[in-house]
């Protein structure tokens, strides 16, 4: 039986947060970790809207941290599955930081995290593939490719 496929637009999901005097370090920056943690969350909720399933973090992808996320920054984290393959899927993240009162904006971290769908023992199954749209979801569907064969070395 034939794969169902569906569009990366079907997986999108946004997250917004408060950057807290708790989320940060002593230079009143956002922890690495703490944005990592967020970035696992809406990923993994893309994931699970593309599979249908339970997934689990298979792996990071190189996080690139282009400039600090400070305290009272509102970050909005943008999630959607690019590609699927037999049981797992890539979703890339892009994150934006905004200083409301500046009204100013920055892109500051991207990535790409992999998901396993699951079954209710653990076993990984199969998901449904990935239909790209857009010029830019063509693009990530390409990439996809050979990003996953540098995971595998």
């Amino acid at each position: 039986m034939p794969r169902k496929k569906k569009f990366p637009s079907e997986s999108f999901t946004s997250m917004t947060e408060l950057v807290l005097p708790n989320d940060t370090n002593t230079l009143n920056n956002l922890m690495g970790g703490r944005l990592m943690h967020w970035m696992d969350i809406v990923s993994a909720i893309a994931a699970q809207k593309h599979c249908n399933r339970v997934v689990v973090t298979a792996s990071v992808d190189n996080i690139s941290f282009r400039s600090p996320i400070q305290l009272g920054n509102v970050v909005t984290l943008k999630a959607r599955v690019t590609r699927a393959f037999s049981s797992s899927v890539e979703v890339r993240i892009d994150v934006i930081a905004e200083d409301v009162p500046a009204q100013k904006k920055i892109a500051s971290n991207s990535a790409y995290f992999t998901f396993v769908a699951v079954d209710q023992s653990g076993s990984p199954i199969d998901v449904p593939e990935v239909e790209p749209e857009t010029d830019e979801e063509k693009e990530l569907y390409q990439g996809a490719m050979r990003r996953r064969q540098l995971r595998l070395i």
